[in-house]
This record gives C-alpha cells, structure tokens and sequence, in this order.
C-alpha cells in the first residue's frame, strides 16, 4: 500500500479549508447582521460565537494566523456582549448593540484585510457587515489624540512626538475629541489634566467617555500630562484609568517609551526547526506535526549539508536522528557545536534507539534532550517549544544591548554578513550599511550628567525604530555609535533617507531637568555591490562617518 506524503497530505486540507473559508465568512457575517436586528437573541448570540470561535480554530490549526487572530478579536468582544446579556439582559438594548457597532467594524476591517493578503474574494454579505464606511485599525497606525488647550503647548509636543512616526491629532474642545473617538479609534489619547475651567477636566473627561463609549472606549489607553506632580492629581489620572502620568515640561523621550510600550505589539516570529533525517516520510511526519502548532521546519537529509542549512534556516532547534548514511548523530552534534555561534543551540535527538547507555552517550556529546520514536505530536511539541522559549531568552540577552534593546556590536556584525550573503543570492540585489554617531556625546555627558546621556541613546534607538522598516536591522555599535543594515535599499535611497533622519532627529527636544536642548549625528553610507565584503563595506561607512565628523558633524556622507 502506497504511503502518502504527509507534506502533500497537509497541504492538500489546507487547500481545502481555504476553498471553504469565503462562505463560511459571509455566514459569520450574515449572524453577526442579525444580532443586530430588532429579532436579536441570546440564542443568535450564541450561535454566532460558536462560528467565530470553530473558524478562528480552524485557520490556526492550518496556519493562517493574520485570519485566526482577526477572528479571535470578534469573539473577544461578542463574548463581552454576551456577558452583558446574561448579566442585565434588559440593559441590552438598542443604543448597548450601537455602540457595538464600531468596534466590529475595525475587526471586520481588519479580517478582510488579513484575507485578501490570501487572495481571497469575499463575498458581498462580508462587505455589508456595515452599510457605513468601514473604520481603520488606528491602533496599528500610529494614531495619537492630544487633548490640550494651549494651543502653543499642542502644537509643539504633537511636533516633537510626530518625529517619532506617530500621527497627532490636536484637540482643545471635549467634543471635537468625543466625535473624533467615534469615528476612529486612537492607539492613545495624550490628556491634558486641568482646563482654565476645570484643574481636574481631564480626569472628568476621560470618565464621560467611558460611561458614553463603554466598551469601544474601553481598548484605547489614555496618557495625562499635567503641570501639577501632587499625589492627589496622579490618584484622579490614575482612577480614570491612565497608564502613564507626565508632568511639563514633558520629555519627549519617555514619552515615547510609553507610547511605544501601549502601541507597538511586536508580533513573535514563528519557531524555527531544522529537521536533520535520512528518512524523507519520517521527517515529512515530524514536519507536518509542528506545522499544525505553526513551526517553520526545514528538512535536510543529508547530513553533510547541515551546516549550510544552519546558516541560511537560522533555526531555533535542530531536531536530529541518531542513525544516518554518510555519519551519525553522535557526530554530527559534536560538529555543530565545535562553532561557538552554534554553542547554545539546542540540538534534540529524535531516535529510535532504546538503549540508555547510547542515549546517554548522544546527550554528552552535545545534545540536550532524547526522543524516542514514534512520538505523540503533544510531546513532540511540547518538547520542542520549552526548549525554543528558553533560547530565546537566553540568545536576546546575548544579542541585544542592555540599555536600547538594538542588536549589540557582535550580533549587527554577524546580521551583515548573513544580509550581504542573502544579498549576493538575488540577481541585481542590492544592500546599504550606515555608521551613525552622535555629535558632541561626551559634553552631553559632562554637562547634563550620564543619566540623560542614557536617555539621549534611548531617544535616537526609539527615533531610528520608529522610522526605519521592520526589514531594516538596526544596531548599538558601542558608546554612542550605532549601524543600520538597509536591505534592498540601493545607495542612493539609502543616503536620502539618512538624510531626512538626520533633519529629523536634530528637531527632537531633549529634556534635563528643567533644561532643554537638542542633538544631532553624523553618519557614513556605503553600499552593495560597490563594496562586496562585509569588512570592506564596514570600513568604507566607517571611513564615510569619519568624514562627515571632520566636514563639521550633523552631516551625511557615502562611501
């Protein structure tokens, strides 16, 4: 009898729960319509969450993640609805499903986005969840409301967080602010405390909105800024559910910090395991049972080409089989772990082998757990993610830097080389390497004290993160230095942006005690393919920056 591939098997009912998604949205879209009609009932309700939930399942299981989390956020906020019903079932009227409605139209927006990046088609009934304008995913955008009556005050600290990449609205009427919230959710409301009115009118505020708006009002966090540090106006911010609390003059800095910290939701990369097996179907099993618990996997079956693998996959585990054509797991692991960068990675046995004293022998010689065959997907996974978590954590405090969280000096060295590798595989692809260094950090220091240097070194780590891409690596280099990787970005491009960073960076005000000042950097380009080794491209940035330093500093140049 003939085996089946487990590859193609899975992919085959992925194929077919994609073919079957399109109408099971327009269902959920049809019962979520009805819950808001004059019929409505706990009954519907209930059938509704059973959809959502069943579905969300389903796209986890096969690996649509961007689908199973959208869905995952409808069924948060109709089990919230549902806990409504069940608790007061005659305050569930009318004006309680209205306000509703803008929430699930985020989430509904935010679903079929999510499917079209599958190419999908929905249907019209997914489209007329509602008849009005869909409303956008603020959170994601960077959307700031600042409430602030002065108006000379607003402009500035909307400027000065606006370097930073977020989008700020001014408000300085409550109910400017209130049809604003109504019509789009912000990733966060920047609250003025005192009014000439009112010295509490912001905590009065924000407890208005959240008895009118209930629970769409509810996912939005709120930030006060007051001119007053007393105890009793940090308890009023505080009961109306601020998460942070600046006084003015407001530095920027860590403001930014707590933006960052409400707004940015840095999503996990996937486990990475590189599965080592001679056995083609055997290692298309192991596969297929960590895809269901979206692991990536990658298959090598001969084991010679391992450490090629390990450098292009990047794994998290190398799941490896004892007995193998060519050399055996014993060795292997022995050879992966003679390379200190492969040192700390875990490298679990999976085998057949039944005897202790050959188990024992394979975890001396470099491995970190034994798996006996044939293993439950449950204790396959479990196996693999407990070891996955704790690398991860143990290889951030190797890699990053302490204080800004950026890729440390050794970690950004091996990024490039891995990035001009990858580079060099593309046709015509191309690659830019800046060196940055702020001006003057040493008088920053002696005039203002170290811990505002800190807080310097801080600000241009949140400047660059904020308006570099998510491909774009970015790295402490040491002291006040830092190095960007820009991949696909050609010279030119590259010399263009650094130059509107450097503009930008020079309007943030920092603050030292009740002192204000700025700050710039200089920094030095160079490029792929016009240097094509990682140390030539590094020197030629570097001897760039050196440059921009001696023409004067809070200057770009190439290389």
């Amino acid at each position: 009898m003939a085996q089946i591939d487990p590859n193609k098997e899975s992919q085959l009912l992925r194929d077919e729960f994609l073919s079957s998604l399109e109408p099971h949205l327009s269902e959920i879209a049809a019962a979520c319509r009805f819950c808001f009609d004059e019929d409505r009932s706990p009954a519907s309700l209930k059938d509704l969450l059973f959809l959502v939930h069943r579905l969300a399942g389903s796209a986890a299981v096969f690996n649509y993640h961007e689908i199973s989390m959208a869905l995952k956020k409808i069924e948060a906020v109709l089990l919230g609805f549902k806990a409504r019903y069940e608790a007061a079932p005659e305050e569930a009227d009318v004006s309680f499903f209205e306000q509703a409605k803008p929430r699930l139209k985020v989430l509904f927006d935010e679903l079929r986005a999510a499917a079209d990046r599958k190419k999908l088609v929905l249907s019209d009934a997914l489209q007329q969840v509602s008849n009005e304008p869909s409303l956008k995913e603020t959170r994601a955008s960077k959307l700031v409301y600042l409430v602030e009556d002065d108006p000379i005050q607003a402009r500035e600290l909307a400027t000065q967080v606006g370097y930073f990449g977020y989008t700020v609205s001014v408000f300085n009427l409550i109910d400017q602010l209130r049809t604003a919230v109504n019509e789009k959710l912000p990733a966060v409301i920047l609250m003025d405390m005192a009014f000439p009115e009112d010295e509490e009118g912001g905590a009065r505020i924000v407890h208005e909105l959240r008895a009118s708006l209930g629970k769409v009002f509810e996912v939005v966090p709120v930030i006060f800024i007051s001119a007053s540090d007393d105890i009793h106006t940090r308890l009023m911010a505080v009961r109306a559910g601020g998460q942070a609390y600046f006084t003015k003059p407001v530095d920027v800095g860590s403001l930014i910090d707590a933006l960052d910290q409400l707004t940015v939701h840095e999503k996990q990369a996937p486990y990475r395991v590189l599965i080592v097996e001679d056995s083609i179907t055997q290692a298309g099993l192991y596969s297929s049972m960590l895809k269901h618990y979206a692991v990536e996997t990658q298959i090598i079956s001969d084991p010679l080409k391992v450490m090629k693998a390990i450098v292009e996959f990047n794994p998290d585990l190398i799941l490896l089989d004892m007995y193998m054509p060519e050399c055996n797991g014993n060795e292997l692991a022995q050879v992966i772990r003679q390379n200190e960068t492969y040192v700390s990675i875990p490298i679990v046995f999976l085998s057949a082998e039944t005897d202790k004293d050959k188990q024992l022998e394979a975890m001396s010689a470099g491995g970190d757990d034994f798996l006996s065959k044939p293993i439950k997907a449950t204790h396959l996974i479990k196996a693999v993610t407990s070891r996955v978590e704790r690398y991860r954590k143990l290889r951030a405090l190797m890699m990053n830097d302490s204080l800004t969280g950026l890729l440390n000096h050794t970690s950004i060295k091996v990024r490039l080389t891995q990035e001009l590798n990858r580079s060099r595989r593309q046709e015509n692809g191309v690659l830019s390497y800046v060196m940055l260094d702020i001006d003057h950090f040493k008088n920053i220091n002696d005039s203002y004290g170290h811990a505002t240097g800190d807080r310097v070194l801080k600000s241009l780590a949140r400047f660059l993160q904020q308006r570099l891409r998510r491909s774009d690596v970015i790295g402490r280099y040491g002291g006040e230095e830092f190095a960007i990787i820009l991949p696909d970005t050609p010279l030119e491009q590259a010399y263009a942006l650094m130059q509107e960073l450097n503009h930008g960076f020079s309007k943030v005000h920092h603050i030292a005690g009740k002192q204000e000042f700025s700050v710039t950097f200089s920094a030095g380009v160079a490029g792929y393919p016009n240097f094509m080794e990682a140390s030539e491209l590094s020197d030629a940035a570097d001897m760039a920056l050196y440059q921009a330093k001696n023409s004067g500093r809070n200057r770009v140049m190439t290389g």
